[in-house]
């Protein structure tokens, strides 16, 4: 992987992640008085829907550059499809990117390694199948 794609998409993972958490916390504020929460109109609901445009706008563009960036370091990785699908769905889920994030830089590390990133196979698994 060429420098500097792994870590533009650590942060970018993580700045999806963060505005993602934020934007499901101004939602809460924004539609929490059907919830009994808060009045209808209130000013934390007001507070709510302002936030939750400017944090959703502000992911929505955000999440663009972050599957650019996705599709970029899982192709340069060779990761499988699928695989690669489910990082580029992962900023979709709320701490989902976390843990994309973690994926992808024990593949990058894996890479580095010289060992291949899929049909890894425990310790105690390659122990038994070299005993028979």
């Amino acid at each position: 992987m060429k420098p500097g794609v792994l870590a533009f998409y650590r942060i970018m993972a993580y700045v999806t992640a963060v505005l993602l958490i934020l934007l499901c916390a101004s939602m809460v504020l924004k539609y929490g008085h059907y919830a009994g929460l808060w009045a209808e109109g209130s000013a934390t609901q007001q507070l709510g829907e302002t936030w939750t445009f400017r944090i959703g706008v502000a992911h929505g563009w955000l999440y663009m550059v972050y599957l650019l960036v996705a599709v970029v370091a899982t192709t340069q990785l060779r990761a499988p499809i699928g695989r690669m699908l489910l990082v580029l769905l992962a900023g979709t889920i709320p701490f989902g990117a976390f843990v994309a994030e973690r994926k992808v830089t024990h593949w990058h590390e894996r890479r580095m390694a010289g060992k291949p990133i899929v049909g890894q196979q425990s310790p105690a698994k390659s122990e038994e199948s070299r005993a028979s």
